[in-house]
């Protein structure tokens, strides 16, 4: 991984083991985390995570997002509400470059059923690596803050 980040960290019940499991790498990282919880396995409303990193992401108190839950689909679903979010949901390290690469994606959401830890730590490690390429990629997202279909 690269400098040192802040890195804010939410998952619901079915994410919480490897939320747990993210954080303490990126603590042995030297990153900063920000964990939003969930802390237990007790039954919770994953929207209410992906809001809180959302929001410390939007306001700038962390460089990037981490969602996980059962699959990740509810997750990215919530976080790409926001305006100034682009979530990707990832399930490989290709898809983790590329999405950094290719649409600055400042939120990771992870599906805790359907990848493994090590995929998952792969995965960490190439999205936090990765730079936005820009060039052509800058119109696209241009694109992406638009509310109206584009000709």
């Amino acid at each position: 991984m690269t400098r040192s980040l802040i890195v804010a960290l939410g998952a619901d019940h079915g994410g919480v083991a490897l939320k747990n499991r993210l954080a303490a790498v990126l603590i042995e990282g030297g990153h900063q985390v920000q964990d939003f919880g969930t802390d237990g396995p007790a039954s919770v409303d994953y929207p209410d995570f992906a809001h809180a990193v959302c929001a410390a992401v939007t306001e700038k108190r962390a460089d990037f997002g981490i969602l996980v839950c059962g699959t990740g689909i509810g997750m990215s679903i919530t976080a790409n509400r926001y305006p100034d979010i682009r979530c990707g949901l990832v399930h490989d390290v290709t898809t983790a470059r590329l999405t950094r690469a290719h649409n600055d994606a400042n939120v990771l959401a992870l599906g805790a059923r359907i990848i493994g830890e090590e995929v998952a730590l792969d995965i960490l490690g190439a999205f936090l690596s990765t730079p936005y390429e820009g060039g052509r990629h800058d119109r696209r997202l241009a694109k992406l803050n638009k509310t109206e279909p584009t000709e």
